[in-house]
C-alpha cells in the first residue's frame, strides 16, 4: 500500500485523477449527467432522473394549437402579433435545441475522457479494483448508447422545430401583408368618406343658397298669378264652380218638386181608389216620403179639426205582408223618417172622439241621394266627429248656446265639450240610438241617444244629412262589435 501510494505516474493522485481535470465542467449540468456514488462495493454509476417536463414537440404543438384555436377571434393586427410571438417562441426553442446539442458534445468529450482514465487505471491496478473498473467501463458504454439515442431524438425535434418556425415565419409574413392591405383599404375608405362628407357639405351649402333664390322666384310667380286672377275676376262672370253649384241647387229643387208631384199623384190615385171602394180617410200626409224630410198629418175636410185632442200612433209597415211595427214614442202630428224606416211604409192611426182613421204613405220611404256612399267613405276612418248641440238631458230641455262634439268610433261613442267628457261608452246592448220621434221642425236634424240606462240625450246636428250619416255609421260600427243599435221598443230585423 505504501508503494502504491508513492508511485508517481507523472500525474496527480487517484482521487485527484477521478475528481479533477476534465471532469470538473460536469458540475454545471449535474442534473443531466450520471452521478458517482461510493458504496461498500466501490464506484456505482447511476443515471440522474430527468425532471418531469413536457417535450419540446409537445410545447410547440400546444402553442400552435392555441394559435389556431384563437385565430378566428383575433383581429388582423392581433393575429400578426400572435404569429410574431410564436416565431419568437420557435426561435427560443431552436436556440434551446442548439444549447442541448452543445451539451451533448461536452458529454461525449467527458465520457471519452472518463473512459480513457478508467482504461489507464485498469492497466495499473489488479484484483478486486480491476473488476470494479471494468464494470464501470461497461456502464460508461451503456451510458454512451443512451446518450446517442437522445441525440437522435433531439435532431428530430430540431427538424420539426425548424419546420414549425418556417411555417410561423410565413404566417407572420402573410399576417403583415394582410395588415398592410387592411390599412390601405381603411385609408381608401376614409378618403372616400371624407370626399362624400365634403360633397354633402357642398350640397347643403348649395341647398341653403337655392331656397333663397327659389323663394324669391316663387314669390314673384305668386304675385303674377294673383294679379292675373284679379284681372280675370274683374273681366269675367262668376267662376265655373259657382255656376256648377247653382246648377246643382236648381236640379235639387226640380227633383224635390217632381218628387212631390209624384207623391201627390199617388195620393190622388189612392184617393180615387178609396172613393170607388167608399173607404175615404178624413186625413192625409203632407211632405216628401224620403229620408231627411218631415211628414205631417192634415185633415181633408174644410172644417177645423183639433188634432191635439186626438191620439196618434205611427207604425212601420213591411212592403210584403203588411206587417205593422209600432214606433215607440212617435205620437205627435209630425214624424221625421230615420234610416231604419228606409224601404218601409209609414202609417199613422188617429183616434178622434172614438173614431179611428188610418193614413199611409203612397210608397216606401226613399233613401237620401248619395248618403250610402258618404257613409262608406266615413267607414274607412277610425272615428268621425260631428258638431252638435244638446237639446235635452233625461227629458229636461237644455240651453242651446254651447257647441259639443260627438265622436263616433269603431268601438265606442263619446260626447264632450272642450276637454270635459259628458258621456263615453262602448257599444253595448243597453245603448239605444234612433232619430228624434217627438215631432217639430227640428226633428230631421235631431237624434236620440241613450249611452246607458241612467242617461238619455237628444242631440241636434247642423243638417239632416249629418244626423242620418251619424246614425248609420254608429249602427255599422256596432254591428262589427255584434251589437245592434235601435230605438226604444224597436224590433231587430237583422
Amino acid at each position: 500500500m505504501t508503494r502504491a501510494s508513492t508511485i508517481d505516474f507523472g500525474r496527480k493522485t487517484q482521487n485527484d485523477v477521478l475528481w479533477s481535470g476534465p471532469l470538473r465542467p460536469a458540475n454545471f449540468i449535474r442534473n443531466k449527467f450520471p452521478t458517482y456514488k461510493k458504496s461498500l462495493n466501490g464506484i456505482v454509476i447511476k443515471l440522474a432522473d430527468d425532471p418531469e417536463m413536457p417535450s419540446l414537440k409537445e410545447i410547440v404543438a400546444k402553442e400552435t394549437a392555441d394559435l389556431l384555436d384563437r385565430r378566428q377571434r383575433l383581429s388582423v393586427r392581433e393575429l400578426a402579433m400572435k404569429f410574431e410571438k410564436g416565431l419568437n417562441t420557435a426561435t427560443l426553442l431552436s436556440n434551446e435545441v442548439k444549447w442541448r446539442q452543445a451539451a451533448l458534445l461536452e458529454r461525449d468529450i467527458l465520457l471519452k475522457n472518463l473512459k480513457n482514465v478508467l482504461e489507464s487505471l485498469r492497466s495499473r491496478v489488479a484484483g478486486k479494483h480491476k473488476d470494479e473498473i471494468e464494470e464501470s467501463l461497461s456502464m460508461v458504454d451503456v451510458l454512451a448508447v443512451q446518450l446517442s439515442k437522445r441525440e437522435d431524438e433531439l435532431l428530430q425535434q430540431k427538424a420539426e422545430v425548424a419546420k414549425i418556425a418556417t411555417s410561423l415565419k410565413l404566417a407572420s409574413e402573410d399576417a403583415r401583408i394582410i395588415v398592410e392591405e387592411e390599412r390601405s383599404n381603411a385609408r381608401i375608405e376614409i378618403d372616400s368618406a371624407r370626399a362624400a362628407v365634403q360633397k354633402v357639405e357642398q350640397l347643403v351649402k348649395e341647398q341653403e343658397i337655392e331656397p333663397q333664390v327659389n323663394g324669391k322666384q316663387d314669390e314673384d310667380e305668386l304675385k303674377e298669378k294673383a294679379q292675373e286672377a284679379r284681372r280675370v275676376k274683374m273681366l269675367h262672370c262668376p267662376s265655373k264652380a259657382m255656376d256648377i253649384e247653382s246648377e246643382i241647387e236648381v236640379l235639387r229643387e226640380q227633383l224635390a218638386e217632381k218628387s212631390s208631384n209624384c207623391v201627390h199623384l199617388l195620393k190622388e190615385l189612392q184617393l180615387h181608389q178609396r172613393y170607388e171602394e167608399n173607404d175615404v180617410s178624413s186625413y192625409e200626409l203632407e211632405g216628401l216620403e224620403s229620408l231627411g224630410s218631415v211628414l205631417h198629418i192634415v185633415a181633408r175636410s174644410d172644417g177645423f179639426v183639433d188634432l191635439s185632442r186626438s191620439t196618434i200612433q205611427w207604425f212601420r209597415v213591411q212592403p210584403e205582408g203588411n206587417k205593422k211595427e209600432i214606433i215607440s214614442g212617435a205620437i205627435k202630428q209630425a214624424y221625421a223618417p230615420e234610416p231604419h224606416d228606409v224601404g218601409r211604409y209609414l202609417q199613422a192611426e188617429i183616434n178622434h172622439c172614438g173614431e179611428i182613421s188610418v193614413v199611409k204613405t203612397a210608397g216606401p220611404v226613399d233613401p237620401a241621394a248619395g248618403l250610402v256612399d258618404y257613409v262608406e267613405t266615413l267607414l274607412r276612418n277610425p272615428e268621425t266627429e260631428y258638431n252638435v248641440i244638446v237639446l235635452q238631458v233625461n227629458g229636461i230641455k237644455q240651453p242651446t248656446d254651447s257647441i259639443h262634439v260627438i265622436c263616433i268610433g269603431k268601438l265606442r261613442m263619446r260626447l264632450a265639450k272642450g276637454k270635459t267628457v259628458i258621456a263615453k261608452e262602448f257599444y253595448s246592448s243597453s245603448m239605444q240610438l234612433c232619430g228624434m220621434r217627438g215631432g217639430g221642425d227640428a226633428a230631421p236634424q235631431a237624434m236620440y241617444w241613450q249611452p246607458r240606462r241612467d242617461l238619455s240625450l237628444v242631440l241636434g246636428f247642423e243638417t239632416a244629412r249629418e244626423r242620418n250619416s251619424a246614425i248609420m255609421l254608429a249602427r255599422r260600427f256596432a254591428i262589427d262589435c255584434n251589437i245592434i243599435l235601435a230605438g226604444p221598443g224597436d224590433k231587430t230585423h237583422w
